[in-house]
């Protein structure tokens, strides 16, 4: 249910304390405020018990007439998924170690003012929201939200098993550390997926499973280049490598291939020429729903969290289900 703006514009600043100190946000927000004419804003705080949609909740309760996420993915997805479907618009301040949905939209990173600015001067742009309904291993089913990328398998175990102090030192490359230790033990497992029609069902076995409601990883690594975040379709790999040497290829195609030769016709040619010949490391597909079910239970992540350890999923987009506010020249027009 959409919430009625109110006679006078406010703004909502929902603030995780463990990221953001808030002295110099509330300077800036409350001059932006006093600018445009609008109301005090609303302030609101994260905990470890509400990590944002509760505060959002609020917010949204309160028909406020756009809410700033000042935090880290964790922050911006809670937000994100209690503001879904509101048309109350969601500034992003980003605060965190990766930033995932900043850096899909083109926002820049460590400027407050600007980011802040936008929230008042910024235009709204519609974007997609990835739904996933899981069961976990005890049976519980539950569904969540995502505005990045959910994935399960290897991936999901990278963040399960990264060190927080090393996180905190020094972001997303805290991954790697954790890739490193888990990929010698990595083992592919089985599973059976349909692309929205179960009667035509298949069977993978992969070592992991990645799914982009947008295109970039932490590391500026683009995963899927076709992906947009208002296109109605979710962007599928699979990746099956079975020694070193395989998953060195997968890194050719992500590093090498989609950020540099699929800039250019050429390039896309050698691609698909390539693509054909060599052994199958990395499926991809693209569409606006998939079902899995695991042969045994697997960790899960949704935009870089880990959520649970999961037997089955269903994804699916919400189609331009979230507003969020952008430059003039990123609103996709």
């Amino acid at each position: 249910m959409t919430a009625a703006p109110p006679q006078t514009p406010r703004a909502a600043v929902i603030v995780n304390p463990i990221k953001v100190d808030p002295t110099a946000l509330r300077a800036i927000v409350a001059r932006h405020s006093d600018w445009h004419g609008w109301a005090d804003p609303l302030w609101l705080e994260t905990s470890v018990e509400d990590p944002g949609s509760g505060v959002a909740a609020r917010a949204v309760e309160a028909g406020v007439t756009v809410v700033l996420a000042a935090g880290g993915d964790g922050t911006v997805r809670a937000v994100a998924a209690a503001l879904r479907g509101t048309g109350i618009p969601l500034a992003l301040v980003p605060s965190g170690t990766g930033n995932l949905l900043a850096r899909n939209l083109g926002l820049p990173l460590g400027d407050l003012d600007f980011s802040v600015r936008l929230a008042f001067d910024g235009t709204r742009r519609p974007m997609d929201v990835g739904m996933a309904s899981v069961v976990t291993e005890d049976g519980a089913s539950a569904d969540h939200a995502f505005v990045v990328m959910a994935g399960l398998g290897l991936d999901a175990d990278m963040i399960a098993t990264a060190n927080p102090e090393l996180k905190k030192k020094v972001g997303w490359l805290a991954y790697v550390d954790s890739g490193m230790r888990a990929l010698p033990k990595a083992e592919r497992f089985r599973l059976r997926y349909s692309m929205g029609d179960e009667e035509h069902r298949h069977h993978a076995r992969i070592s992991t499973v990645l799914i982009g409601n947008c295109g970039t990883l932490p590391g500026n690594i683009l995963l899927f280049p076709e992906a947009k975040v208002d296109d109605g379709i979710l962007d599928i790999a699979m990746m099956q490598p079975r020694t070193l040497f395989g998953w060195l290829d997968v890194w050719r195609r992500v590093a090498w291939e989609n950020r540099v030769m699929r800039k250019f016709a050429f390039g896309r040619r050698i691609i698909k020429l390539t693509d054909a010949a060599a052994p199958a490391t990395m499926t991809t597909m693209r569409g606006p729903r998939i079902s899995m079910h695991l042969e045994e239970p697997r960790f899960f992540e949704l935009d870089g969290d880990e959520v649970s350890v999961i037997s089955s999923m269903t994804a699916w987009v919400d189609d331009d289900a979230l507003v969020v506010m952008v430059p003039p020249t990123l609103d996709g027009r």
